[in-house]
This record gives C-alpha cells, structure tokens and sequence, in this order.
C-alpha cells in the first residue's frame, strides 16, 4: 500500500508540474511551440486526472470535510483548464498543422488558451497546497 500511494503520488506530482509548467511558459511566450506541446499537455492531465482520482480514493474515503472542499476546488479547475486547452488549443493546433491557419494567429490564438489555463492551474496548485492546512 505505501510504495503503491508513493508511485501514484508521484506520478500526480511529476504529471502535474509538466503540465503547469509548460503552460505556463507557453502562455508567458506567447504560445511558441504549443504545437509541439499540446499533445504531452493533455496526456500529462490524464495522467494527474487520474491519479488525483487515486489518491482522492486512497486518502479521503467518505470525508468531505474543509481540506476536500478546496481540493475539489482545484480539481474543479484542472478540469476547466483541460477544457479551455482542448476547445481553444487543440483545434488551433490541428488547423495549423493542415495550413488552414497563418502561424501568427494561431500563436495569438494558442497564446490565448494556455493564458487562461495558466490562470486556472494556478489557482489549482495554491488549493493542493493549502488543501494540507485548511
């Protein structure tokens, strides 16, 4: 049991910081290389999607107490996050790769979604650290 919640745990983490982070940078360098990233990006979220499913299942069975509440708050806002980078990326990078969009307005356009991601992970992070203490 505690080298399984190790593993699972640090798959979370290990997914979760790719993700943040490359959002991150890309909504901080105007979306330059999104193409190349989207695809890593949303298969690290399913990795910490279901990790972080895992571990809710192994840590907080039948509580739903103050620490669980911001942790389905941040929750709540990965899975926005995944949803602005998939509705706003994704197809972004698709018409991209096919030539029906110019790079410019792509790069404003994956700029666009990786910023508001960016704002949501953010808000994700702070609750899994404060989740601890609440």
């Amino acid at each position: 049991m505690q080298l399984l919640l190790i593993v699972t745990l640090s798959l979370h983490v290990l997914s979760g910081v790719f993700w943040v982070g490359t959002t991150l940078a890309l909504a901080r360098t105007g979306g330059l290389g999104g193409e190349r990233l989207f695809r890593p990006q949303m298969g690290a979220a399913v990795v910490a999607f279901l990790t972080g499913g895992y571990l809710w299942h192994l840590l907080h069975p039948g509580v739903f107490g103050t620490a669980e509440k911001v942790l389905a708050t941040g929750a709540f806002t990965a899975v926005i996050a995944a949803g602005v980078q998939g509705a706003l990326v994704g197809p972004t990078v698709r018409r991209l790769q096919r030539g029906a969009l110019d790079a410019d307005n792509a790069r404003a356009r994956i700029a666009l979604g990786q910023r508001i991601a960016a704002v949501l992970l953010s808000i994700t992070v702070l609750c899994m650290a404060a989740a601890r203490y609440a």
